[in-house]
């Protein structure tokens, strides 16, 4: 049974890498985008506001929890893994096809390179293409400040759909990556900054909290050539979490990183190149692989 989640972790990855994202009508990542649009966010008081969105999303976090433990424990029931090797493996090959949906290695690395791409033809495709992957308005931004975008972009969503879901898999299972990724993406469409704001704030905060220790990991994963250094950069950023992968990111590769307006990481960096898209690219590879290696330890570690 302590090999259950590891291999399932791997069957996950696999199958990532081989078929990418399912189709939208089977994938619960949609489900929850879908759950989350049926409520429409208004400027209220900060306390009404506050516990309108706290009791919206604690119903939506418990009805994905209570799936993905009913799955889980169906299939456990039903296979029961301890019995033998060979059920031990069909188990975790099951579960782990439903962990993949859950993460999303191989279309954030597809997406971040067609901006590269996109480039090649022109200013404006690559600006089109990057507004796919950002929230930000890109209809003014220099060739520089779009692979700057989808460097960060590359950094940041690392941990958020990849390694932060592994992460919550290895400590509590299919549920723990299911609301993971229901808070992510909750953060993502109620996170706002403007007169919703207190709608979203325990959207916004619960993503925070869920992200704090995976955000460091995928940080370390990365391998920043100084640690105070990524202490110091990291911190520039409005996001308590999001400044760690893209500093680490920017560190390792000698890049200089921005946001117009908002912030600057490594300022002694140089500006990227057609080149440092790839490099990027292979880099996040190489820190998934430490990060899955780490986290299947982790996970293997609980269940002895």
């Amino acid at each position: 049974m302590e090999l259950l989640l590891p291999i399932a972790m791997a069957v996950a990855l696999a199958v990532d890498r081989l078929l990418g994202e399912p189709p939208g009508w089977a994938h619960p990542v949609v489900g929850m985008g879908r759950y989350l649009g049926l409520f429409r966010l208004t400027r209220l008081p900060p306390a009404p506001g506050f516990i309108a969105g706290a009791l919206a999303w604690l119903l939506g976090a418990a009805l994905v929890g209570f799936i993905a433990l009913w799955l889980e424990g169906g299939l456990l029931s039903a296979l029961r893994p301890w019995a033998s090797p060979l059920r031990l493996v069909g188990a975790a090959v099951l579960i782990g096809l439903l962990l993949k949906p859950l993460l999303a290695w191989r279309m954030l690395a597809e997406e971040a390179m067609a901006v590269e791409t996109a480039l090649a033809r022109s200013l404006e495709a690559g600006r089109e293409r990057l507004s796919r992957l950002v929230s930000r308005d890109t209809a003014q931004l220099s060739e520089t400040e779009v692979r700057e975008a989808a460097i960060e972009t590359l950094a940041e969503n690392l941990n958020d759909s990849v390694v932060a879901p592994l992460f919550w898999f290895a400590i509590a299972g299919l549920p723990g990556a299911a609301i993971y990724r229901f808070a992510n993406t909750a953060d993502a469409m109620w996170g706002y900054r403007d007169q919703r704001e207190w709608c979203g704030k325990w959207a916004a905060r619960a993503d925070d909290v869920l992200s704090w220790l995976p955000a460091r990991l995928t940080a370390l994963a990365l391998r920043p050539p100084s640690l105070r250094a990524l202490w110091r950069e990291a911190r520039r950023t409005p996001s308590p979490n999001g400044g760690w992968p893209m500093a680490a990111m920017a560190l390792r590769l000698g890049l200089s990183l921005a946001k117009p307006g908002v912030y600057r990481l490594n300022a002694a960096g140089g500006p990227p190149g057609p080149q440092h898209l790839l490099a990027a690219r292979r880099l996040a590879a190489q820190a998934l692989a430490v990060a899955g290696l780490l986290l299947a330890a982790l996970a293997w570690s609980l269940r002895t």
